[in-house]
């Protein structure tokens, strides 16, 4: 347990008072667009350059007498995405993707990221300052074995524990102590007291309106939620709960706000207890007819109160804690409060992970919305190559927020749309589109997009060839290809997990000796993060898949300097109708857009493979071509007919 830790850290001071913030074009009433993206904690004065920055945080890690200090991604929400003020590690490295830990020592510093932001971050991080770890490969050290290489008696290992999580705090008790390392749980965060330093700025949190969602689209009300939720409670014999992802929050209470770009998700902490529920964030963000929609057991908190209504609550109290969800600065107030930690799987995330009716109605309404935009665009690209009109990334990208926003409630982009040329598109998440980089002939352009609609949230992938795709082009679109459908057509029994599906999807790709870094799929939320827990389809996803469940397929292939490929779809977990005792489950998409036959090597593909394609693609005409003018639906009938009867 974690008794090393110094508790001193529960005198936490809150972040400046939440400041009033409008979002654009009236949120709160349910008009169209989510706030803009912006980018990390950045400043006007040059003075701020990386080298200051790390300068000062080092000045404030030796007034600590530290020689190493953490810098995460994740905020005290353990967000993936965190709001502008919280992007602390973007801002300490100038690293800009959506995972990866800083770890700075007084001469040294260290950017942990996966294969996804292995090019990424050598493009974006400063070499002269920061080393970059590729974690996966050979000779590259994770952050637990960089530590245990530095460690020795005496050493200082600092961090903060509201942007870490119980689990990773008791693995460094296990795996670091021993070694002598001394681990220091700070009461501010140094990240957040440099950039106060430097700009002389408060650090504001965003403050979004909120906006209650009816039954009629969320599918169930709040009071049954936090029924189901205290069942769950009572089976593990917990009666504290509390929750601090803003996902699981805002699914709880049926609010959605925009804190955050691109999830409708607002800045909370919740409590549920066998009789009452707190819901705490800024109470001037609650309008009376939005409040009025939550059960009349809610207790409206401040957000700043967080800390001190948990500890009240955990006297002699028995806490539901999940070791991956729960920060460690939540684990060191309940213990101070007096509170018992009862370890088990967050109910939250398997009960969000299981769609309702409803729910699974609105996603299949957005993400046809998203299909037949992302249809409407392939078509517009290709009218731009014919006539010879030179388009750029950021035009390409434009275009495509501009095609979801014709779609009757749309909200927003889910995510930064990538839109990668050539050689880009081996930047898995290249989320920055360039408006010098042309679509050019005869080379991979790897559109990944998504959408959030009132009600669903969409997130699909095409890799297109304008000209003549070469053999290479055409063998390694044919692999991944062959990867999605054999995930896809896959029926698999009750109780199999994310991990055993990866290895089917993988099967034939190694047998080519090709693979891709990133999993193979991850869960969607209704109206939600694009990325949600615990569904997934990957070498870690041990979550086994139910009916409810929404996932993404998408294996890809990628070489730098070549380019990369991803084809991606969404699919609802359905039970096959069958007289067996045994259940089993299949894959029933929920986007519907096509490949591009070009690149495909029909001969190579097997008959069940083909017959996968004629269906698929039948589906997609069925679907679409009823909702778009002639001419696009010409247009699809003719991309479509190369894979009828194939």
């Amino acid at each position: 347990m974690l008794t090393s830790y110094n508790l001193d850290s529960l005198g936490r001071i809150p972040l400046a008072k939440v400041k009033t913030w409008s979002a654009p074009q009236g949120f709160g009433t349910i008009k169209r667009n989510l706030p803009p993206a912006r980018g990390p904690m950045t400043v006007a004065p040059a003075a701020l350059d990386l080298s200051n920055k790390l300068a000062v945080v080092r000045r404030l890690m030796a007034d600590q007498r530290l020689d190493a200090y953490l810098i995460p991604t994740t905020d005290e929400h353990l967000n993936e995405y965190p709001p502008q003020v919280r992007e602390r590690r973007a801002w300490a490295s100038h690293f800009t993707g959506s995972a990866g830990d800083l770890l700075l020592g007084q001469q040294q510093a260290w950017l942990f990221v996966d294969f996804r932001y292995h090019e990424q971050a050598e493009l974006e991080a400063d070499p002269a300052q920061i080393q970059v770890v590729k974690l996966g490969l050979e000779g590259h050290k994770s952050l637990l074995e960089q530590l245990q290489a530095l460690a020795k008696p005496g050493f200082r290992f600092g961090f903060d524990p509201f942007t870490t999580t119980y689990s990773q705090g008791e693995t460094w008790v296990q795996k670091l102590e021993p070694l002598g390392v001394t681990l220091v749980s700070l009461e501010t965060n140094l990240v957040d007291r440099a950039w106060q330093e430097l700009t002389g700025k408060p650090l504001d949190l965003p403050q979004s309106d909120l906006v209650a969602l009816p039954v009629e689209v969320a599918g169930v009300d709040s009071a049954t939620k936090l029924a189901q939720v205290r069942e769950a409670m009572v089976r593990v014999g917990a009666d504290l709960l509390p929750v601090t992802k803003l996902d699981q929050i805002s699914w709880l209470f049926n609010l959605r706000g925009a804190d955050i770009p691109h999830n409708p998700v607002f800045l909370a902490y919740g409590l549920v207890t066998p009789t009452l529920a707190y819901l705490c964030t800024d109470l001037e963000r609650l309008s009376d007819p939005v409040a009025a929609t939550l059960p009349a057991e809610v207790q409206l908190v401040p957000y700043e109160a967080y800390l001190g209504t948990l500890k009240i609550l955990s006297a002699n109290s028995r806490v539901l804690v999940d070791p991956l969800q729960t920060t460690l600065g939540t684990v060191q107030a309940i213990r101070a409060g007096g509170g018992g930690i009862v370890e088990a799987s967050h109910p939250l995330e398997t009960l969000k992970a299981r769609k309702n009716a409803v729910e699974i109605a609105q996603m299949a309404v957005a993400n046809r919305q998203a299909s037949r935009s992302k249809v409407r665009v392939w078509h517009w690209l290709e009218e731009h190559y014919r006539r010879g009109e030179p388009l750029s990334e950021t035009a390409v990208a434009q275009a495509v927020t501009g095609f979801y926003a014709e779609e009757p409630g749309f909200m927003g982009l889910s995510f930064p749309t990538i839109a990668a040329v050539g050689a880009n598109s081996s930047i898995v998440h290249y989320s920055h589109p360039h408006p010098q980089t042309l679509v050019t002939p005869n080379q991979f352009l790897l559109l990944d997009s998504g959408a959030q609609y009132w009600g669903g949230t969409t997130d699909d992938t095409r890799t297109l060839v304008f000209g003549t795709p070469d053999p290479e082009q055409i063998d390694r679109y044919t692999d991944v290809l062959r990867a999605h459908i054999n995930c896809a057509r896959q029926c698999f029994p009750k109780g199999t997990t994310g991990i055993q599906l990866d290895g089917i999807t993988r099967a034939d790709l190694w047998l080519k000796h090709l693979d891709y870094g990133h999993g193979t799929g991850h869960g969607v939320g209704a109206f939600l993060n694009v990325h949600e827990g615990p569904t997934g389809i990957s070498k870690r996803a041990a979550e086994p898949l139910e009916p409810g469940m929404i996932t993404s397929i998408e294996p890809g292939f990628y070489r730098a300097g070549w380019g990369g490929i991803r084809l991606e779809n969404l699919y609802l977990v359905v039970q096959v109708p069958l007289p067996e005792p045994t259940i089993w489950y299949a894959f029933e998409p929920l986007t519907y857009i096509p490949f591009q036959a070009k690149l495909v090597d029909f001969c190579s593909l097997e008959s069940p493979q083909r017959q996968w394609l004629q269906q698929y693609h039948e589906q997609v005409l069925g679907r679409l071509v009823p909702t778009l003018d002639a001419p696009t639906a010409t247009w699809l009938a003719r991309v479509c007919e190369p894979f009828m009867g194939s």
